[in-house]
């Protein structure tokens, strides 16, 4: 790796977030617009890490109920039964569903946990402007970006399941709040990654030529 590459935005190039028209403004950057359409244009996300940081809090405090209140509650003429990811996932196991079990803790637990302490790592390390893996760094943001679109899974099968069950009138099942709390944590997490400007982290590594 090259470490005196010069990057765009050492030349004074930006690029638009919004038609990504490369720019080389002539004026300030606070008062650079996009000549093609208009937008504000900015070296970096503006209060790039702030966001992601705020975001994953968030995240990282709903994570908690998500996983101890009930995601959804069964009630038939035999019993009433409220579950948890986690009991949901232990009923899968001990029912024979052993793969459809591991699929949804893949997804619901293990994912998400996994997510919070990458994102923890990326904000950290970029604030500390660590050179440490930057290249590794980088693709555990773009993977972080391309699992984003499957973590709404659990939540999908739990609509499924009431629209099934409701339809052939054999249970009444209902989303609880825990299904609310867990939408809540796959959506911010994926605002966070979104929020997180990774040209911050090799803005580190050019500073420190």
């Amino acid at each position: 790796m090259n470490k005196t590459m010069p990057t765009a935005a050492a030349k004074g190039w930006l690029v638009c977030k919004v038609c990504h028209l490369l720019v080389k403004p002539q004026t300030t950057l606070d008062t650079s617009h996009c000549p093609r359409c208009g937008s504000r244009l900015h070296s970096r996300n503006p209060e790039s890490l702030n966001r992601s940081l705020a975001l994953m809090v968030a995240a990282g405090i709903l994570y908690i109920p998500a996983n101890i209140l009930p995601i959804m509650h069964s009630h038939t003429l035999l019993y009433d039964q409220d579950d948890t990811i986690m009991s949901g996932v232990l009923a899968l196991w001990y029912g024979g569903s052993w793969p459809l079990a591991l699929l949804v803790f893949i997804v619901s637990i293990l994912v998400p946990t996994l997510k919070l302490i990458s994102l923890s790592i990326l904000v950290v390390s970029t604030h500390y402007r660590w050179q440490w893996r930057i290249r590794e760094r980088t693709i555990l943001y773009r993977l972080l970006e391309f699992i984003g679109r499957w973590s709404m899974l659990d939540i999908f099968v739990v609509g499924l399941l009431v629209a099934l069950v409701q339809l052939r009138g054999v249970a009444n099942i209902q989303a609880e709040p825990g299904a609310l709390a867990f939408a809540a944590v796959v959506i911010l997490t994926m605002y966070s990654v979104q929020c997180f400007d990774p040209r911050l982290m090799w803005d580190g590594l050019e500073n420190n030529d």
